[in-house]
């Protein structure tokens, strides 16, 4: 594993420079400090990191050790700061008009990267575990009275059971009649694709948790999300890992 001390000895190698040198160019009188973050026995914060990170053009997070991205970070950072700056000049009226904007972005990429896997990557039959009522993608089914089956599908998912989709609240990424593979679990995170079943009903909703409260979130605009709250009828029953159209 590649520590803080060999990064920045790598890099700093690469400059041709010698600690000296290079605590120099950070304007320091010696070169301990440099000597201790090379031998990993500190490591560079503040204004100094900045200052690395300019000079050998890669991010603070590679530096540290939290990406083996270099140059990752550096736009993002830049666009960030520019974001908040910009976001300061205006009225706070406004400034809720970028944060809005903000958060349905953030919720069309939890939905983006909580798509499952493609069934093309898999060539084997397997038997699941099928209950017959769908669940819904739109009004709700309850899958608590639903007649057990067995159902031979030409996927390997690590599931407990399978069931119908149901409406078009999910689309694009799930469809009116698709089959969802569910692994039972309570322990979803937010942006996880799951079955959850509301005052009785049952949905294949995404999961978007803020503070105090979540949503059931569905993929496709036109239909509201849904609050849950410490006084909803709620469960969790489990996550999406898999579908087969």
């Amino acid at each position: 594993m590649t520590t803080i001390g060999k990064r920045i000895k790598s890099l700093r190698e690469s400059k041709n420079l010698t600690q000296t040198e290079l605590s120099e160019i950070l304007g320091m009188k010696t070169y301990t400090t440099v000597s201790k973050w090379e031998s990993d026995d500190n490591f560079p914060k503040g204004k100094d990191l900045k200052t690395l990170s300019q000079l050998f053009d890669v991010s603070s997070d590679y530096l540290l050790g939290l990406s083996i991205e270099k140059k990752a970070n550096i736009k993002q950072n830049d666009l960030i700061s520019n974001i908040i700056e910009t976001s300061k000049k205006l009225k706070v009226n406004r400034q809720e008009n970028v944060l809005n904007y903000a958060k349905t972005e953030l919720k069309e990429q939890k939905a983006s990267n909580s798509k499952v896997v493609d069934i093309s990557e898999y060539q084997t039959e397997k038997e699941y575990p099928y209950y017959d009522d769908a669940v819904s993608a739109g009004t709700g089914q309850y899958i608590g009275t639903s007649q057990k089956e067995t159902i031979t599908l030409p996927v390997g998912f690590d599931a407990d059971f399978v069931v119908p989709v149901y409406g078009d609240s999910m689309e694009p990424d799930y469809h009116d009649g698709d089959y969802i593979f569910v692994k039972l679990s309570v322990d979803l995170s937010d942006g996880d694709i799951g079955v959850f079943e509301l005052y009785g009903d049952t949905y294949v909703k995404q999961l978007v948790i803020e503070d105090d409260h979540a949503y059931l979130h569905s993929l496709n605009k036109k239909y509201k999300d849904m609050l849950v709250d410490a006084d909803s009828d709620f469960r969790i029953i489990g996550k999406v890992v898999g579908r087969f159209a």
